[in-house]
């Protein structure tokens, strides 16, 4: 029966293998993020003095959105690489992001949740600027959306805070 369940076990755990290309996609992802931020800091560039506040306003907060799904990919890239898939040689690293020594998967879920309440307060913000062009469904639409991740962000938080209490307990 060992000879059957070692290989099943070893093979099981090299599948997590397979997460890899997912990894090095949403890096490319992130390469088209980065032509986005340039295009939209070239047009703020060459416009610069012909906009108004407004739209100087709007496509600098269309900038921040960029940079913002930006870190929420670094964040999964890395997090989820190193929690999920292999631990990244960095000891030392002069660069090493500082949240990395501390990342699991409980950690990585609620910095994902605080990202994505960012990001979504950045659109909610241009939604706002652009309030007397937008119909009123699409601003409760977007209200609701916000809520909706601001509430499934305490639960992760609480969640995880309940997980490693009854941890901290189960290991005295």
């Amino acid at each position: 029966m060992n000879q059957i369940i070692k290989p099943m076990e070893f093979f099981i755990f090299w599948s997590r293998w397979l997460q890899a290309p997912l990894y090095l996609g949403l890096i490319i992802a992130q390469g088209v993020y980065v032509y986005q931020f340039m295009h939209e800091l070239a047009i703020l560039v060459t416009k610069a003095g012909t906009l108004s506040e407004n739209e100087v306003m709007l496509i600098v907060l269309g900038l921040i959105d960029v940079v913002m799904i930006a870190n929420l990919l670094i964040m999964v890239i890395i997090g989820g690489y190193e929690t999920f898939v292999s631990r990244l040689d960095l000891e030392g690293h002069p660069d090493q992001p500082e949240w990395l020594s501390h990342v699991n998967a409980g950690v990585l879920k609620v910095k994902l949740a605080v990202a994505l309440i960012s990001i979504s307060s950045i659109h909610l913000l241009r939604t706002f600027i652009n309030a007397p062009q937008t119909e009123d469904r699409v601003i409760i639409a977007q209200i609701a959306i916000h809520v909706s991740f601001l509430i499934s962000a305490i639960a992760i938080a609480y969640t995880d805070k309940i997980m490693m209490q009854t941890l901290t307990v189960a290991k005295h």
